[in-house]
């Protein structure tokens, strides 16, 4: 399968060293012990869950209820998610939200990697695939990320793959609780079309 191909059976994104594919029932022990480990390196920059709703990484319910709404959202055009591995281990989850069709033709990029991981390339590789599904197999003319300002793993990530900052937008998002200013990140087609082999040459090999 090309690098950055749909997988014909599965939805897999494929790169040289990380798979990206949709969360199933079967990786609930995984998923769990890796939100576990790393709950104090992702929850400061994640918003609070709604109250009584459970938390997946304690209920194996709740996550077949999350890994079921993806592929909700997967099959309305509405958001896409993936796993991310590395060989066989799961290392963290990027994902397009909130797509927007009409005039937009719009989504935003969500990532995380475990704190192992961090600094490894793993993240601008699985990051680089998911805007190459974005952009050439959903036809999104933009793609956007917003983080939190003091979240400097998350920005390098952004910086690394030439998304352009388009500014902070003030308390944007509630995260834990209080609403956070975000920098803004974006890219449209054209800059992706231009960027694309050089991309692929630095994190994918290619």
């Amino acid at each position: 399968m090309a690098i950055g191909a749909i997988g014909r059976r599965h939805g897999e994104l494929e790169g040289p060293r990380v798979l990206l594919r949709g969360l199933r029932d079967s990786d609930f022990e995984e998923w769990r012990d890796v939100r576990l480990a790393n709950r104090a390196w992702l929850e400061p920059w994640e918003p609070l869950p709604e109250f009584g709703t459970p938390d997946a990484a304690a209920d194996r319910s709740a996550f077949r209820a999350r890994c079921a709404a993806w592929d909700r959202q997967r099959q309305f055009d509405a958001a896409y998610g993936f796993g991310v591995f590395l060989g066989p281990r799961l290392v963290g989850e990027v994902s397009l939200g909130s797509v927007q069709r009409g005039p937009f033709q719009s989504a935003y990029i969500g990532y995380w990697v475990a704190e192992e991981h961090a600094g490894r390339g793993i993240a601008p590789e699985a990051v680089v695939l998911l805007m190459r599904f974005g952009f050439e197999t959903l036809a999104l003319h933009r793609v956007e990320a917003a983080v939190v300002p003091r979240n400097a793993a998350s920005r390098r990530v952004a910086s690394k793959l030439g998304l352009r900052d388009e500014g902070t937008a003030r308390e944007l998002l509630q995260i834990r609780g209080t609403f956070e200013d975000h920098v803004r990140y974006a890219m449209v087609a054209d800059e992706w079309f231009d960027r694309r082999d050089a991309l692929a040459a630095q994190f994918l090999g290619a």
